[in-house]
């Protein structure tokens, strides 16, 4: 339940937002253009992609609450496991390449978010009267039977995985101590922050590409934090080791139940399972793993490394189609002025009909389209005034931001409406130093909780009160470590006076081909704070 913040007087204006569960990101063309109806008919008239691949709807009165959730349920998708103390949204890489890794990573993506899904009845008993769906969830009748899910998640190794619950196996009745978010992608492909999810898998192939051997393993990444308490931190995740393919399933089970028998149910700000492992140790977070499952976890194996992309454009799927990466600032799709963004959408899957794929970075991929239509696709795209990718700011493909005000409960300022402006004033002191073709990877967040993921980005705005944001350095370009904390305040009109400095010393001490975000690593807070002496607004 939500309310605008900025409406004066009384009575508030009560709403509701949704969040879809899309395992992998998949959105079929019948569920755009039912949301796009549902976002008309009952919200707010836009929609809402976020950091983990899935759709938010805002502005649902109480009243519409049964249509909308219903309607949703019986087209074959859902909302339940999008919120809540249990496994969230399973995120893959948005990229639909035609390979045996890539799909691999998609299919146990959906896998994953079958396993771990509540098997309460208490949300039709409540949305839809008690009948079933009108079809079974698209993830699960796609993946059920072929990998025997139901079967497997509730098969008793007589090591305490499985709860003597009726209903829920996995859950029991207390669910987890907190959220749990997992995240599936091939060697190589950092699109989708793999190191801030409690688990996160990697698909290891054979020496041919062509047979799935395993997953290396890691986890206890996170990013909420609160400010001024410094028990809570954000985390990258650890490197558990490699698990064979054939005890994957069961091997999530016994690393969930970890979580829950032995994660923090005591201290709610600390009851994320990255505290678990930053306290055993990842060692010993393993042997407790190991001693539900009943043998060892192999070392991880060795693999390339990780680079970003965000597969925006065109690019070949690797089957004879197509797909687009289309950017979408900070998520929001929209019509506003002549920017139409919403419409265009729709009026693409009005006339082709192509599956869509949430991008982890709030974009949108169209996927399997043919070659010929391409031109058609484009054509739609800048009659809404969409521009081309290759006209987009860099700095805009590479930034993040939650919504933040006017809606969200927990923002201390704005975060969505003023990342466009960053952006802009950013760009500008690059070209005044001329360095304008450095690309920084930024985010921001209206409060501590880091839906953004701000920490793991090479310059973060993290806001701590009206107007006035933490300043975070230090991430990587390609999102493997979490940054560092610069400034506890940075006012908004001090943006300038306080980046200047900090980018000119990384002008002219960087070395060749670094990023930002490496230099500022590798220099450290102290030499920073040296140059920045009596130059930034603040700093202390």
């Amino acid at each position: 339940m939500q309310t605008d913040r900025e409406k004066k007087g009384k009575p508030k204006d009560y709403q509701f937002m949704l969040r879809l569960k899309q395992p992998a990101g998949l959105l079929p063309p019948d569920l755009f253009i039912l949301l796009d109806d549902l976002s008309r008919d009952y919200g707010q008239g836009d929609l809402r992609a976020t950091t983990r691949q899935c759709f938010q709807l805002h502005g649902v009165m109480k009243g519409d609450l049964k249509t909308v959730v219903s309607s949703i349920m019986n087209i074959g998708s859902s909302t339940v496991g999008a919120c809540g103390d249990v496994s969230r949204n399973v995120m893959t890489t948005p990229a639909p390449f035609k390979t045996p890794e890539y799909e691999a990573a998609r299919e146990w993506s959906k896998v994953f978010g079958h396993l771990f899904r509540p098997m309460t009845n208490a949300f039709s008993e409540i949305w839809l009267d008690g009948e079933k769906a009108a079809s079974v969830e698209t993830w699960g009748k796609e993946v059920g039977e072929k990998f025997n899910v139901d079967e497997v998640m509730k098969h008793d190794t007589g090591r305490g995985v499985v709860l003597p619950h009726p209903v829920e196996p996995i859950y029991g009745d207390r669910y987890l101590p907190r959220k749990f978010k997992i995240a599936v992608t091939v060697e190589g492909d950092n699109s989708l922050d793999i190191y801030t999810n409690d688990i996160g898998c990697v698909v290891v192939m054979n020496d041919e590409k062509t047979e799935v051997l395993g997953f290396n393993v890691m986890v206890g990444g996170g990013m909420g934090r609160t400010h001024n308490k410094e028990s809570t931190f954000a985390r990258a995740a650890d490197h558990l080791g490699f698990i064979a393919k054939d005890d994957m399933m069961e091997a999530m089970k016994c690393i969930i139940a970890t979580q829950r028998d032995h994660g923090n149910r005591d201290v709610r700000a600390n009851a994320r399972m990255k505290y678990l492992v930053h306290t055993l140790g990842i060692q010993n977070f393993k042997k407790l793993v190991e001693s539900y499952l009943g043998k060892e976890i192999e070392p991880w194996r060795e693999q390339k490394p990780f680079k970003y992309a965000d597969w925006m454009g065109w690019w070949e799927q690797g089957d004879g189609k197509m797909f687009l990466g289309v950017h979408v600032d900070n998520g929001r799709v929209k019509d506003e002025g002549e920017f139409r963004l919403k419409s265009a959408l729709r009026a693409i899957t009005d006339k082709y009909m192509r599956p869509m794929i949430m991008s982890p970075t709030q974009s949108i991929l169209i996927s399997d389209v043919a070659p010929e239509d391409v031109a058609g696709i484009d054509a739609i795209l800048a009659d809404h005034g969409i521009k081309p990718i290759n006209e987009v700011d860099p700095l805009a493909r590479l930034s993040m931001a939650c919504p933040a005000l006017p809606l969200c409960g927990l923002a201390q300022t704005e975060a969505e409406r003023r990342m466009p402006s960053y952006i802009e004033r950013v760009r500008n002191i690059l070209t005044t130093l001329d360095i304008d073709e450095e690309e920084i990877m930024m985010r921001m967040t209206g409060c501590p909780n880091g839906c953004a993921r701000p920490y793991m980005a090479e310059l973060a705005f993290v806001g701590d009160g009206m107007d006035t944001y933490q300043l975070w350095l230090g991430g990587s370009p390609v999102l493997t470590r979490t940054a560092w904390p610069f400034m506890q305040k940075m006012k908004d009109k001090d943006l300038e006076a306080t980046l200047t400095p900090i980018l000119s010393m990384f002008k002219e001490q960087k070395h060749e081909f670094e990023a930002f975000g490496d230099f500022t690593h590798r220099v450290g807070e102290e030499k920073i704070r040296e140059y920045c002496e009596g130059k930034v607004p603040g700093l202390k």
